[in-house]
């Protein structure tokens, strides 16, 4: 009986979770004025034919490189936890 309980949860649960996007507005964003300015004058500011690029590489420069160093210590951090210890190597927990 518990198990049908935990099941019949899970099922409300998961269609709560598959019509969460029949609520949602996709396909029609909002247009801002920045949306204006980087259309018109992108190729111009940053000397490339990609707006796309010019906005992540120009504009927005200082953040991917933020994004990159924080994706670069949690990749070195995982890489450090499950590293295969030395034998004769101490750890704290010993």
């Amino acid at each position: 009986m518990k198990k049908v309980l935990v099941a019949a949860i899970f099922l409300v649960w998961a269609a709560g979770l598959c019509t969460i996007p029949l609520f949602l507005s996709f396909g029609d964003p909002a247009a801002t004025d920045m949306d204006t300015y980087f259309i018109r004058t992108g190729q111009a500011a940053a000397a490339a034919n990609n707006i796309v690029t010019s906005i992540v590489f120009d504009f927005r420069g200082f953040d991917t490189l933020g994004e990159s160093v924080v994706l670069f210590t949690a990749v070195t951090g995982v890489a450090l936890m499950f590293r295969a210890r030395k034998e004769g190597e101490e750890h704290e927990d010993e």
